[in-house]
């Protein structure tokens, strides 16, 4: 017998499934039968006997799950760090655990009372000493761990648990003699199983299946080269005994039943210092704020769903509610995460909703230059839709020509400091570069109460979201009005569309709305112009007869001639001034002086003249054309409506419009309130379009005329 090792065991003399808190619980109220939970207790406890030391705390009524001593705290020498358990149910266990440690000579450690920790249940040492694997997610909290590493003066690495039958670190993972580890990595973030293989060496790492785990396998008691455990498969026995382990089985069903196993019912007390090893928490937290109708728009919601999922941990620190139906509320929030590249993660997504650190706490944003053309530093800060406002020198500077997907540079001009959005291809060496995410805000507008009702303004833009079939004439009544204020107070609405336009029928109601002044810029690629040249010269678009709906023999000839005819002229326009093209969308955007850019693809034919093939300049084209925009109406083109997307700051009003839910879904979440998504068929939409504009033409007329 190993005299040196001790185990804390609790007798379960008061021991039944009484409510449910873990999966494995549902349907098992009532349902364990005592007298066998006895039996493969008494077994499991003379098998441990025999190998070590094994002592016992007094069961008492009222709290059954107290059989479970593993999670009664967390020893390492003489120093226990006692659970604060996280239901109701299990908390009044710790005063009897207190009271044991203190009588045995411990030095007892106590969380903060709302900060739960289920000790040696979510908490395992390396079994050489190295350091202390700390689970979290379900029962124990990640702010706890810090509080481990001082304590205990051990490194703390940190493994989020995502599957709720394995809601105890000990259920899916065991540390075993001479490095090395049993586990279930489906249990575990793809950070957690990264972390486990940067610490475990392959060879050392013995991977139980899903069977093995739901047998609660991992749960096992590991002394010297001993593993008792309730069951193991034939693979795993020998995978294990190849690792020069004695496998030990008990049934343990009875304890299953509470989603407990060997490790469960065990609490190894005696556990050596390793002299040379010192404390360490690779954990970061930092404070935000946040502003708004928090609880009526979800936003707090929204952001403590982002710090979970993202794999991290919160805590509220305050939270003004606004008293008056128009009053924004105020949280402060403790974001924790277990290493800095997480937080960072976390943060850059809660920018996104508005988040921001407290002022008090960011002077001036980190920098760092530019070395090579085009090459930003590692961890520059990415931009997004938002106006978005940067620290330096205490200041909040607005940062200019906002767009998805660039880095922010800062400079000092004789006019004062200046923040510019730039790509990547557009840094210059010495260019000073945003990096990380403390001194950073995306400026969103607060929506008023009223406002997120829709009940004020009858023809207000629709907010966010995708309109099915069944909506689509309301969804054009209110994009119609919003056009109609936009060409009156001249504003800009850019186009962007693709050939389906022309074979639904969408041309004439396109032409029309160029014609009428309602669309200022044209975007699209090469083959919308094709298309639409080839029904203005031939009546036919991929060779079928417009009209007549059927193929014409030799049409699939037809878009390649007008190619060629057009590039015999030079270009579209003086295809049109010289009387080849005569109607059509092209025709129209020439005559009316609306301009329009053709980006090309590897796909296109000829191309015609005017299609840029150079998708740097291409780009920089559709920049320029979107610049300013009140509104982009994008017409079934998947490709450069995504990339016009890219490049539309928010608080422009976007329409997307195409057959495929895909499509809209894709372009409309974007988080903006001025998107809206319509599946339906693009020429149905340009048709009904056409004619609500007819109707607010009429009643304007009318309103005159009175």
């Amino acid at each position: 017998m190993a005299s040196s090792i001790h185990f804390l065991m609790c007798a379960p003399d008061h021991y039944d499934v009484d409510y449910v808190i873990n999966p494995w619980m549902e349907g098992n109220i009532h349902k364990s039968s005592r007298d066998r939970a006895v039996e493969q207790w008494q077994d499991l406890y003379h098998i441990i006997k025999d190998r070590a030391v094994v002592e016992l705390v007094q069961p008492q009524k009222g709290v059954p799950d107290m059989v479970f001593t593993a999670n009664a705290g967390l020893v390492l020498d003489k120093t226990v760090v006692l659970s604060r358990f996280f239901h109701k149910e299990r908390q009044g266990e710790e005063p009897f655990f207190k009271e044991w440690f203190l009588q045995q000579g411990f030095t007892v450690h106590e969380l903060p009372k709302d900060l739960p920790f289920e000790g040696a249940g979510d908490a395992l040492l390396d079994r050489e000493g190295r350091w202390l694997w700390a689970g979290y997610g379900f029962r124990s909290e990640l702010d706890s761990h810090p509080y481990l590493a001082k304590w205990l003066d051990i490194e703390v690495l940190s493994l989020r648990l995502m599957d709720e039958r394995f809601y105890h670190l000990d259920t899916c993972f065991c540390p075993l003699t001479d490095g090395y580890l049993m586990y279930y990595p489906p249990a575990f973030d793809a950070y957690s199983n990264r972390l486990i293989e940067m610490r475990v060496p392959e060879s050392k790492r013995i991977v139980v299946g899903e069977a093995d785990a739901a047998n609660f396998a991992c749960n096992t008691v590991n002394i010297n080269h001993t593993v008792i455990m309730n069951k193991a498969s034939a693979e795993l026995r020998e995978r294990l005994e190849q690792a020069g382990f004695e496998v030990v089985e008990t049934p343990l069903t009875e304890f299953l039943k509470a989603g407990g196993a060997a490790k469960c019912l065990t609490l190894r007390v005696t556990e050596p210092i390793q002299p040379l090893l010192h404390g360490a928490a690779t954990i970061e937290s930092r404070t935000i704020r946040l502003e708004g109708h928090l609880l009526d728009s979800g936003l707090i919601n929204r952001a403590l769903d982002l710090i979970v999922e993202g794999g991290g941990s919160f805590q509220v620190l305050n939270f003004q509610l606004g008293e008056q139906r128009q009053s924004t509320s105020q949280a402060e929030i403790k974001v924790t995460a277990p290493d800095h590249n997480v937080m960072e993660d976390i943060v850059s997504q809660l920018i996104d909703v508005g988040a921001v650190a407290p002022p008090q706490e960011v002077c001036d944003n980190p920098l760092e230059t530019v070395e090579l053309d085009g090459v930003a530093p590692d961890d520059f800060y990415v931009t997004t839709i938002y106006p978005t406002e940067v620290r330096v020198k205490c200041e909040w500077v607005r940062v200019q020509n906002q767009r998805m997907d660039g880095a922010i540079v800062v400079s000092e001009t004789p006019e004062g400091l200046i923040a510019e959005c730039k790509l990547l291809r557009d840094l210059k060496k010495g260019d000073r570069v945003v990096v990380g995410v403390e001194g950073i805000r995306t400026v969103r507008k607060t929506e008023a109460r009223d406002q997120r009702s829709g009940s004020d303004k009858e023809f207000g833009f629709m907010g966010a979201g995708v309109s099915s079939e069944r909506r689509v004439e309301l969804v054009v009544e209110q994009i119609a009005w919003e056009l109609r204020q936009i060409r009156d107070r001249g504003g800009k609405v850019v186009v962007v569309a693709g050939p389906v336009v022309i074979h639904t029928g969408g041309s004439e109601h396109l032409s029309r709305l160029i014609r009428e002044g309602y669309v200022q810029a044209l975007l699209g690629g090469n083959a919308i112009a094709v298309h639409d040249i080839e029904q203005a010269v031939l009546g036919t678009s991929l060779g079928v007869d417009m009209k007549r709906g059927v193929s014409v023999r030799g049409g699939h000839r037809h878009h390649l001639k007008v190619i060629n005819s057009v590039r015999r002229h030079g270009n579209i326009a003086n295809a049109v001034e010289q009387g080849m093209i005569t109607t059509g969308i092209f025709y129209e955007c020439v005559k009316n002086g609306v301009p329009f850019s053709l980006a090309g693809s590897i796909r296109d034919d000829g191309p015609l003249p005017d299609t840029q093939m150079d998708l740097i300049k291409a780009q920089e084209d559709y920049s320029r054309h979107i610049r300013g925009a009140d509104m982009v109406l994008m017409l079934s083109s998947m490709l450069h409506s995504i990339g016009v997307g890219n490049m539309t700051p928010a608080g422009v009003k976007l329409v997307c419009v195409d057959i495929n839910p895909a499509v809209v879904t894709k372009l409309s979440d974007r988080g903006s309130v001025e998107s809206v998504g319509v599946v339906t068929d693009v020429g149905l939409f340009l048709s009904l379009l056409v004619q609500q504009l007819d109707k607010l033409t009429h009643v304007y007329q009318v309103a005159q005329t009175v």
